[in-house]
This record gives C-alpha cells, sequence and structure tokens, in this order.
C-alpha cells in the first residue's frame, strides 16, 4: 500500500514498527469476549476459520485449541513469529502467514471468517476491495463474525466503523445480516459491535 503525504504509515513496515515500539493498544491479551459469546452460543462451530489481520493471535490460539482448522493472516513480522512460536509451545496447528490481507486468495473457501480490528486498520479507500476478499473466501452461507471498531473519530488507524457504513459495505446482495447485535468494551476506551453476517 502507497502511504500518501500526512496518512498514517498503513504499511507491513509500518505495523512492524508498531510491534517494535510497543504501539499495540488493541491487543487485548486474551480472547475477544464476542469470540467467546459465539463458541459457547454454538453460533461458531467447528469448521474451517479464516482469522484475517491476526496479531498475537489470542483468538487463533482460542480456536486451535478447540479443534478448528484455523489459518491465520498478517502481514507484520513480529505478530506472526509471535503466533508460530505460542502455537508450537502449546503444540496446537493453524496455518500462519505473513501476507496482505487484500491480496490473500483462498484455495478452498472457508465456513467461516473471524474479522476483528483487521478492517479499522485498513484506509477505508481500501474497504470495498477488503469485503470483495472476504466475501470470495466464504463458502456459499459461510458465516461472517464480525467486530466493528466505534472510534468515533475522523481519522485513523483504528478507523471509525459506523453500523450504518457497515451496512452499506456489506450490502444486501452479498449478505445476509443476523438480528443480534451487541457491544464489547475495548482496552483503548472505544467499543465495537458484535454483527454476524451469512453470505447471500
Amino acid at each position: 500500500m502507497n502511504t500518501e503525504p500526512g496518512e498514517p504509515d498503513l504499511s507491513a513496515d509500518g505495523w512492524q514498527q508498531r510491534y517494535e515500539n510497543e504501539q499495540t493498544g488493541w491487543d487485548r491479551g486474551e480472547p475477544n469476549p464476542a469470540l467467546l459469546h459465539w463458541l459457547e452460543s454454538g453460533a461458531l462451530t467447528s469448521g474451517r476459520v479464516l482469522v484475517p489481520g491476526c496479531g498475537r493471535g489470542h483468538e487463533v490460539v482460542e480456536l486451535a485449541r478447540r479443534d478448528f482448522e484455523v489459518t491465520a493472516i498478517d502481514f507484520a513480522r513480529t505478530a506472526t513469529q509471535i503466533l508460530t512460536q505460542r502455537l508450537l509451545g502449546q503444540g496446537l496447528v493453524a496455518d500462519v502467514l505473513r501476507e496482505s490481507v487484500l491480496h490473500f486468495a483462498a484455495e478452498t473457501p472457508f465456513d467461516a471468517i473471524y474479522e476483528q480490528t483487521c478492517l479499522c486498520a485498513l484506509a477505508p479507500k481500501h474497504w470495498p476491495a477488503y469485503e470483495r476478499r472476504l466475501h470470495a473466501s466464504l463458502k456459499p452461507g459461510g458465516t461472517l463474525f464480525a467486530l466493528w471498531m466505534q472510534s468515533s473519530t475522523t481519522g485513523g488507524p483504528p478507523f471509525h466503523c459506523g453500523l450504518d457504513a457497515m451496512k452499506d459495505l456489506f450490502a444486501e446482495d452479498h449478505w445476509r445480516w443476523a438480528e443480534e447485535r451487541f457491544s464489547v468494551d475495548h482496552p483503548s476506551g472505544m467499543t465495537e459491535i458484535g454483527s454476524v453476517l451469512t453470505k447471500a
């Protein structure tokens, strides 16, 4: 991704620098409560799951521990190294890929995608391409478990993912939205809105 003057550096090097400088305020240090809710309610069941923008991979570890077949993507070197070491240390298995979520192409579509703090880390001009990538990565009837960051700011990252904008981006011709919505407090002081969408 090219960075325009005055824009934050959202390249792989830029995110790597954040890890090196310990500027990882998005990291809870544990799985998001929303993921645990979806697992315990039975909304997310066994199968192949994609986790784009996985970071240190707390959710990836939890899914692997529950015997999901997980593919995790991040293009920050430190993130993928830490996650790989954590999986090895616990005797767990997942595919950990270091590449751009905008360039990833699934050989076989996934049953589900867990989207958390990835969309909000992308410049909004890339959101339509990311939405198309997510849609293409799911099998027909597959499920997107999404957390929309409510930053209420004009800049980013994280960029504000207002619900109306998300409904326009993840439109009805591609997605069916479940009625359930819930809010999750974020360590940064922001909130996330949890939503479940099914590929139409």
